[in-house]
Parts: structure tokens; C-alpha cells; sequence
């Protein structure tokens, strides 16, 4: 049976890399969906491939439709933007196994959508001292570093990922990323198995 595996975990634990390196791994064979979003389209986006950019009238249809599998909403400096994955043909449980990423939220809701037995949560994990100071380092990188942003998302991360939350949504394994070779390593094992 297949599988969607979806990474989770705080900011500034590895997500993004650890995504991409098992999606380079041949052997696994992980496919991708692309997500959904109200929110302007970027310079050096492309429509289709970071995400598929629609407006609130189309998200409205689609929810009606019944084909919207979970939904996140932000608001924002320049209103209120909606992340979502729709049911659009991109995900075939029979024949393929995926690898997305999100949050605790749309992991459940995901998982909701397809059942418990599809659904696999990858939780990342990194002591809170050292993700602070590799988000400042990777902040310090930016053109116009953002410290307040950072120190924003650090502190609603330890409400979103709280232990109450985590164990509400039945999330025991964790993956520690101190050595992200390590940490791939397991992943790539634990995922062996289950595929």
C-alpha cells in the first residue's frame, strides 16, 4: 500500500533540506504535490511548480466542490493568504508514494482525508538553543535580515509544536537532526520498510 510521508517539525530544524535530499534519493521514488495558494506569485516563482497561485473565488469553488484535502490561512501584512492541497488528480495511493511537508494541522488533516494507514508523519527534531542560533545564522544571510520575524516564529513554534499537540495528533516517532547524515539515514530507513 502506499504512502504520503509528510516532514514536520519547528522552523529552522532542517525540514527543507531533509525534504529535498530523500526526494533526490532514486531508490525511494518519492513523488511530490504541489500545494495551492491565494497569495501573489513571486518573481522567481513559476506557476505550477512552487505552487499553484489561485484567488479566493476559485479556493470558495473548490470547497464546495468537496476537493480541498487541508487548508491553513495566515494573515499577513497584505491580507489573508490561504495554503491548501486539493484533490486534483496528483496523488494516486495506488500506484505511488509522496512526500510533502506541513504543519501538525495539515498533517492531521491530511491524514483525516486519506486515513491513518496512508499517512505517515516524519517529525523533526532539534534542542531549541541550537535551532535559535542556526535561524539567526540563516537570517543573517538574507539582504534584509528579519531578527523580529524570527524571534516571532520561534516563539509561536513552542505553542504550535507543545507536547500537548504533538501527542494529540499521535506523533511518537522523532527524528533528531544533530547530524542531518544521521538523520537521513534513519528516515531513509524507517521509509524502506514502511514502502
Amino acid at each position: 500500500m502506499s504512502k504520503i510521508f509528510i516532514i514536520i517539525g519547528k522552523s529552522a530544524t532542517g525540514k527543507d533540506t531533509i525534504y529535498k535530499r530523500l526526494l533526490e534519493h532514486k531508490e525511494l521514488n518519492l513523488q511530490t504535490v504541489v500545494m495551492y495558494t491565494t497569495r501573489p506569485i513571486r518573481v522567481s516563482e513559476k506557476e505550477g511548480v512552487e505552487y499553484c497561485f489561485v484567488d479566493q473565488a476559485r479556493l470558495n469553488e473548490l470547497k464546495e466542490e468537496k476537493r480541498v484535502i487541508e487548508h491553513r490561512s495566515y494573515n499577513t501584512v497584505q491580507g489573508e493568504w490561504h495554503y491548501f492541497t486539493v484533490n486534483d488528480g496528483q496523488i494516486d495511493l495506488e500506484n505511488k508514494d509522496y512526500i510533502m511537508h506541513g504543519t501538525l494541522y495539515s498533517y492531521g488533516q491530511i491524514r483525516d482525508y486519506f486515513g491513518r494507514d496512508k499517512v505517515v508523519p516524519v517529525y523533526i527534531e532539534v534542542e531549541d538553543g541550537n535551532r535559535l542560533i542556526r535561524a539567526i545564522l540563516r537570517e543573517q544571510k538574507q539582504k534584509e535580515p528579519k531578527y523580529a520575524e524570527v524571534c516571532r516564529r520561534f516563539l509561536a513554534d513552542d505553542e504550535d509544536f507543545s507536547e500537548e499537540n504533538i501527542s494529540s495528533y499521535g506523533i511518537s516517532k522523532r527524528y533528531v537532526n544533530n547530524d542531518i547524515e544521521d538523520c537521513i539515514k534513519d528516515i531513509i530507513s524507517d521509509i524502506k520498510e514502511l514502502i
